[in-house]
């Protein structure tokens, strides 16, 4: 298999902070969409800012597009689109002027493209962006982000703000992006729904460290939520359980088989489950 990104024990640590990268692994392979997610502070955009340079790691190995990047490395950033959750751009520029500057910075940009995107997505050129909603900047940056031809796009939290049917608008131009089989997009989201919807692979980040990655697939279909009571909880089998978390008058058990749990826990009541319930569980549960 073919990889667009690969991090391989990929580690930072801050003066001065008890927060450490920990030897990050992880890999989307080319083709696909990997949903990655955590919660504020779990090491998402640490993660991503060790993967463009941005940040000093110290250790570890990224490679991008079969390639690990160096600062003078233009014609491999040339082929990485990046959205921040955040300003992107200046707000006294207008998306024309913009234009004109990437222009400048990409030899692959696409006057024709932007102009496509700025139409799909109802943004006017001639407007300061200062004037744009938080919605309408985030549109910006995910048009100049595709309008110089990226193999990857890296994503981080681009649907934060949007309401949902801009959000559905943002999907679908990301669905339409990886119908290309050389194209690959790691999206960082708090809104799991919309991985849901989209994404071929998750990866849970929790401090630092990455506990658990899956096909989206297997996460909805075969993964399950057992509720169960003390001494049910006492009888399971520890090789079955992923995570467990312990409530008021329940237990709620990840389990990675349903089928199988179904068989051998006929007394107990599994639910399927959703990415936030796994998310939940393994991040505010226990883990054996």
């Amino acid at each position: 298999m073919d990889y667009a990104l690969k991090l391989q024990q990929v580690t930072k640590t801050y003066k001065n902070s008890d927060f450490i990268l920990d030897q990050v692994s992880f890999s989307v392979p080319t083709g696909s969409i990997m949903g990655f997610v955590g919660e504020n502070g779990a090491g998402k955009t640490t993660t991503i800012g060790c993967i463009l340079n941005t940040l000093f790691r110290d250790s570890g190995i990224v490679q991008i597009l079969g390639k690990e990047m160096n600062d003078s490395d233009v014609e491999l950033r040339e082929n990485i689109g990046v959205v921040y959750d955040g300003d992107n751009f200046p707000g006294y520029l207008t998306a024309k002027q913009l234009c004109r500057i990437m222009q400048g910075i990409f030899t692959n940009w696409d006057n024709a493209l932007f102009e496509h995107y700025l139409k799909l997505f109802k943004l006017s050129k001639n407007q300061k962006i200062a004037k744009y909603s938080k919605g309408m900047t985030m549109k910006l940056a995910i048009a100049v982000a595709l309008a110089h031809h990226p193999k990857l796009l890296i994503l981080d939290e681009a649907t934060s703000g949007l309401d949902p049917i801009m959000r559905d608008e943002m999907l679908e131009t990301f669905l339409d992006f990886v119908e290309k089989p050389e194209h690959s997009i790691l999206l960082s989201s708090h809104i799991t729904s919309d991985l849901e919807k989209i994404a071929d692979y998750i990866t849970f980040i929790h401090n630092g460290r990455i506990i658990l990655t899956e096909t989206k697939d297997n996460l909805l279909y075969n993964y399950a939520v057992l509720r169960c009571r003390e001494k049910q909880f006492a009888n399971l089998d520890i090789k079955d359980i992923v995570a467990y978390r312990k409530r008021d008058y329940q237990i709620d058990v990840l389990v990675a088989d349903k089928k199988a749990a179904e068989k051998k826990y006929s007394d107990v009541v599994i639910d399927h489950t959703t990415i936030d319930d796994i998310m939940l569980i393994l991040i505010k549960g226990d883990q054996e």
